[in-house]
């Protein structure tokens, strides 16, 4: 059975940066917000390109043994495993860390040596260099917005990729997401954008995160269900945004008075 192109609407010239990234073997970086589409997109690429996949979501505690490998005990004798950035230079695939910068700094150490010249990967339990498959592609996203000092991506990293800024779309197409993705209908679309819009908008309420075309494709989702359109915004958009109770009220009210 063959499976089913992901959605994804083109914002720029990403596809075809992207193409001509994997065609000459560099390295890519997507940058910017959460729920902006990034991974959505790897997906669609990898589709594009006919190519596995393999998704490693970053956090604190992610380390090289995480993506490389590690020996395990199976029955009476202990055997090596592949990690994920083993198995994908292996088989020839494309690897997508993402949100890197909150990896732990051993991550970046090891795949150096993979987003240069030499496309090979040091295990050093092993003692051995795996060569990249000539299809091997390394992938990463992270996200400029919240991560301070420390969690910001070395320039000696970054210089290693070629780099994509990803942001929330013009209105216009931002709503046709929503449309494509739910099925909503197209005035509920607009009004939902409007109210992303609006809230992106209001810098003093000092928001970590803002609205992303995610919360709006879930809420979309939610009213296309058939619950009622002013609670799907308030458990899909506003909740999820803040826990601070005089924020959420004004945001309610301000949701309210928009749909």
């Amino acid at each position: 059975m063959n499976k089913q192109a992901p959605y994804y609407q083109t914002i720029g010239k990403e596809v075809e940066v992207f193409e001509h990234a994997y065609k000459n073997k560099i390295p890519f970086l997507l940058k910017g917000p959460t729920g902006t589409g990034k991974s959505r997109f790897i997906e669609y690429m990898a589709y594009k390109l006919g190519k596995k996949l393999i998704t490693i979501s970053c956090h604190e505690e992610t380390s090289s043994t995480d993506l490389v490998g590690r020996y395990i005990i199976k029955g009476a004798e202990t055997i090596w495993s592949d990690g994920p950035l083993t198995t994908a230079i292996k088989q020839g695939a494309i690897i997508y860390l993402d949100e890197i910068a909150e990896a732990r700094p051993d991550v970046i150490v090891a795949i150096h040596s993979l987003t240069d010249h030499r496309r090979e990967l040091f295990i050093d339990k092993l003692g051995e260099t795996i060569k990249a498959h000539e299809d091997f592609m390394l992938v990463a996203s992270f996200n400029p917005g919240y991560q301070k000092g420390f969690k910001e991506l070395k320039p000696s990293t970054r210089q290693r990729f070629i780099a994509t800024a990803f942001a929330y779309p013009e209105a216009k197409i931002e709503a046709e997401i929503l449309i494509n993705e739910t099925g909503v209908d197209a005035g509920i679309a607009k009004k939902l954008v409007n109210i992303a819009t609006k809230i992106r908008n209001l810098t003093e309420l000092g928001l970590t995160e803002t609205v992303s075309t995610r919360l709006l494709v879930d809420a979309a989702k939610l009213i296309h269900s058939g619950l009622p359109k002013r609670l799907s915004v308030q458990v899909a958009i506003v909740e999820p945004l803040t826990d601070d109770l005089d924020v959420v009220e004004a945001l309610k009210d301000l949701c309210n008075l928009m749909i």
